[in-house]
C-alpha cells in the first residue's frame, strides 16, 4: 500500500484538486493507493473545497465536495511515503519540520515529475480568474499520469 500527501497552502484548491484526481486514477486503474491531502497553515481546517475548485473537479467528472481540509502534521512523516508540495515556499515550510534526512527525502515538488530538477510550482488560483482553475487542473492531470508510470516502473 503506497500513501501520499498533497500539500499546499490552505489545502481548499491546489492539493485538494490532486487528491481528488489521483483518487480517481487510482480507482480506475485498481491501484493500491491511499491519497490524502492538507495545508501547511491552517485557514481553512475543516472547510471543504473552494467552491470554484469544486466546480472544475465537475466538469472532469470529479466530486471532491466531501473533503476536508486540514493542517500538515509532523506525524505525516511517518504515515505517508509521498508527500508533495505545489509549490517552493510549502516545500520549505514541510521541510523545516522534517525531523532527519529519511523524512526530507520523502518530500518534492509535484511538478518535478513532469519537468524534472525545474522546481516549478503549482500555481495558486484562488486569487485568480476561471482560467487558473483550468491551468492547475491540468497540469495536476499531467503530474498524476507521471506519478503512476514513476510507480509502475
Amino acid at each position: 500500500m503506497t500513501k501520499v500527501l498533497f500539500v499546499c497552502l490552505g489545502n481548499i484548491c491546489r492539493s485538494a484538486i490532486a487528491e481528488g484526481v489521483l483518487k480517481q486514477k487510482s480507482q480506475d486503474q485498481n491501484l493500491n493507493l491511499i491519497v490524502e491531502s492538507a495545508g501547511t497553515a491552517n485557514y481553512h481546517v475543516g472547510e471543504a473545497p473552494d467552491k470554484r475548485m469544486q466546480a472544475k473537479a465537475i466538469e472532469h467528472e470529479l466530486n471532491i465536495s466531501n473533503q476536508r481540509g486540514r493542517q500538515f502534521s509532523v506525524s505525516d512523516f511517518d504515515e505517508f511515503d509521498y508527500i508533495f508540495a505545489m509549490d517552493n515556499s510549502n516545500r520549505d515550510n514541510i521541510l523545516k519540520l522534517a525531523r532527519n534526512e529519511a523524512e526530507k527525502n520523502k518530500v518534492e515538488l509535484f511538478l518535478n515529475l513532469t519537468f524534472p530538477n525545474e522546481d516549478m510550482s503549482v500555481p495558486d488560483p484562488y486569487y485568480g480568474g476561471d482560467r487558473g482553475f483550468e491551468d492547475v487542473y491540468q497540469m495536476v492531470d499531467k503530474a498524476c499520469d507521471d506519478f503512476i508510470k514513476k510507480l509502475n516502473k
